[in-house]
């Protein structure tokens, strides 16, 4: 008799919870085992699909909230959002935004990463993955002026919200080649050519903290 199948890491997913979902009104909600899952599936070594571009985030605390309320920016439906914390701001706007944070995540995080539950809860198991690791790879080390990692005081990483890896125009790689982009583009058209490693997705989104970015 044969064995049976152990579930795939992607189908033990978190899922935005029901009553969420169906309140009409718009919500926040710490997702507290959605914090546990990410950590286990990208960021512990041992996890299913661990990222060694995360190494920075082994002690680093990335809290996750998911949302109700609908995004959109520049005409586009935002679907995650990272953000380095603690918040900037006057006194009072930081210090409201401080107290809700630390009350949802019974202390300040480094990191959080907010989520369209519904959304969310519409998309296959790999784009979802997509989206998690997307927000995750905002959700970096800042680097001295020699460009290495750098550490704060206390001998921590020094987190940032990064950017994209590439910045080109499509017409310059599609008249004059991927090299002439520079070796990055040539990482990534290298990358987009080969079979995904986890599955393909589909997020036809926007993110929040790209647009931000770039902006």
């Amino acid at each position: 008799m044969a064995k049976p199948r152990r579930p795939s890491p992607l189908s033990r997913r978190p899922c935005p919870p029901a009553d969420l979902l169906e309140s009409p009104l718009g919500f926040f909600r710490p997702a507290l085992d959605l914090e546990a899952w990410a950590r286990d599936t990208f960021i512990d070594e041992r996890g299913p699909l661990h990222n060694p571009t995360h190494a920075h985030l082994a002690d680093a605390r990335v809290a996750f909230l998911w949302a109700t309320v609908e995004y959109r920016r520049q005409g586009r439906q935002i679907l995650g959002q990272a953000q380095i914390l603690p918040p900037s701001g006057s006194p009072w706007s930081a210090g409201r935004s401080c107290q809700q944070i630390e009350e949802w995540f019974g202390g300040m995080p480094d990191f959080m990463i907010t989520l369209d539950a519904r959304a969310c809860d519409n998309l296959d198991d790999p784009s979802f993955c997509a989206l998690v690791e997307h927000e995750l790879c905002h959700c970096g080390q800042a680097r001295d002026q020699f460009g290495g990692p750098k550490f704060d005081r206390e001998g921590r990483p020094a987190f940032a919200v990064l950017g994209h890896d590439i910045e080109e125009f499509t017409d310059i790689v599609r008249r004059y080649g991927a090299a002439a982009a520079g070796a990055e583009v040539v990482r990534f058209v290298q990358a987009a050519s080969a079979p995904p490693e986890i599955g393909a997705a589909h997020v036809s989104i926007a993110c929040g903290t790209c647009m931000r970015v770039a902006a």
